[in-house]
């Protein structure tokens, strides 16, 4: 194959960086096409009745979309990228290990916002982010009904439909809209953990706190300016791999819900304008204890 051929004359070479590089290009480029491709089954199974099943919680939905989506896209990339590992929501869920490894990855998210695909409610995204030695290299959240692509590349900053984002860069915590999500976890500590957590923030006080139903969708406001902070306990890589990067790539931070660094593994993420803000967030939330995506019977996501 042509993609293949070409690596294979750049490591001839021994140029390293030039094959990473070009590796990024092109799959960047096949994933932006299949992106858009699929994104039209969501679209037209957006206004029609579903099928829903239940998986880890009453909140937490699948439908045949979002396997079927997320099938289109393993099957489309696999087939230019026959090395590459895939880490799907959806595959997840079917029993399929959960390992980022060094090798070139994909971590899907057919639908964030699956409970809003279910009831029309107008925020669903696919969510792609592919990673190299356990490195995010880019991200892709297409939020479809409003035809928003969010794009990043590390290092080659972050975009919304072409045009360059920049987070706000707000530093006063008082002046911020917070973003947040109440997630598929629903056990008694987890609830009085997130209401408390919110009254903190409202306490502190912030303009307010808003709440998409999707948590890709949710994270790039940071990264667009119209939200400062973002925070989530309980969701899980898929959610959140490619956001992140779109958010740093943008100037916002990143870290984990207690300051510590960003672990994408751990099910806690932290997004700001500003380190200011981020620290002054991280000290009034607090998480509740989720089983890491890595581990062995993680389950599946919002």
């Amino acid at each position: 194959m042509k993609d293949v051929e070409e690596f294979r004359v750049i490591w001839a070479h021994g140029d390293v960086l030039a094959l990473c590089l070009s590796l990024r290009s092109s799959c960047l480029s096949v994933c932006l096409s299949d992106c858009l491709s699929v994104s039209q089954v969501i679209l037209s199974a957006f206004q029609q009745q579903k099928e829903v099943k239940l998986k880890s919680s009453p909140a937490d939905l699948v439908t045949e979309t979002d396997q079927r989506v997320e099938k289109l896209l393993i099957s489309a990339i696999s087939s230019r990228f026959p090395q590459h590992r895939f880490i799907g929501e959806e595959s997840v869920a079917a029993g399929e290990r959960l390992q980022l490894t060094d090798s070139p990855t994909w971590i899907i998210d057919p639908i964030d916002g699956t409970v809003n695909f279910v009831h029309r409610f107008p925020f669903v995204a696919i969510s792609i982010a592919f990673t190299v030695n356990k490195q995010t290299e880019f991200g892709i959240v297409y939020s479809c009904v409003d035809d928003k692509l969010f794009t990043a590349q590390r290092g080659r900053g972050a975009f919304l439909n072409g045009a360059p984002l920049h987070a706000s860069g707000q530093e006063d915590v008082s002046r911020c809209v917070v973003v947040t999500e109440i997630g598929a976890e629903r056990d008694d500590l987890a609830l009085s953990t997130l209401t408390s957590n919110i009254c903190r923030l409202l306490q502190l006080p912030v303009h307010g706190v808003r709440a998409l139903g999707t948590a890709a969708v949710d994270m790039v406001q940071v990264a667009v300016g119209g939200a400062d902070v973002y925070y989530h306990v309980g969701m899980h890589c898929w959610d959140i791999a490619a956001a992140a990067i779109i958010v740093q790539e943008a100037g916002g931070v990143v870290m984990d819900t207690d300051g510590s660094v960003f672990d994408m593994m751990s099910r806690r993420v932290l997004a700001a304008s500003s380190a200011t803000v981020a620290r002054r967030i991280a000290e009034v939330i607090r998480a509740f204890p989720c089983r890491r995506d890595d581990e062995e019977t993680a389950g599946s996501g919002v």
